[in-house]
């Protein structure tokens, strides 16, 4: 399985659909929530939501929404990455709610070596995140520094510090001896 691309990878224009989705449970919001110390009540009480918004619920947080997508990006973007370097743009174009499923995307919108070391690059992407019903939720922008395949190589491989098995000896306990009557 592939977790990650090298700079060699990227096509300019290509797009990868993340997968699976990932259903937003009223716990998740709320645990992102308390973990991240905003405590608005648009997300965490369902009564305020009820009386003072327009959607008479909770909306799930944005920045939740934004870091599933890019949790779910990892394996197919930022799995080898060097370096996160930017994140020039973040829009939250509609709300989520409990309940909903999100699903993301990325295209590759552009790459450039390094001007200052050759065994890596910088990838510009794009996500986007959708709900089951195919509206978007959230599009951002970022860019990317990755290995070539020589910085790869350089450094051990695919993955690198990750030990091999031994082959342990079992150490089998002796039998215990049996009790004869006398």
């Amino acid at each position: 399985m592939q977790f990650g691309r090298t700079y060699e990878e990227f096509e300019v224009g290509a797009v990868y659909k993340h997968w699976p989705g990932k259903t937003v449970t009223e716990y998740d919001d709320h645990l992102f929530c308390l973990l991240t110390m905003n405590h608005h009540p648009l997300h965490m009480d369902s009564n305020y939501a009820e009386q003072t918004t327009d959607f008479g619920k909770n909306v799930v947080v944005g920045n939740y929404i934004y870091s599933l997508l890019l949790g779910m990006s990892v394996p197919d973007v930022s799995g080898k990455a060097i370096a996160n370097l930017e994140v020039e743009s973040l829009k939250h174009v509609a709300p989520t709610f409990h309940g909903d499923t999100i699903y993301g995307e990325t295209t590759v919108l552009d790459k450039t070596p390094s001007r200052s070391k050759s065994d890596r690059g910088i990838v510009h992407v794009e996500t986007r995140g959708y709900k089951q019903d195919g509206t978007l939720v959230c599009v951002f922008r970022r860019k990317v520094m990755v290995p070539t395949e020589t910085y790869i190589k350089e450094r051990g491989g695919e993955q690198p510090g990750r030990p091999e098995p031994t082959a342990a000896t079992e150490k089998t306990p002796a039998p215990a001896a049996k009790k004869t009557e006398k």
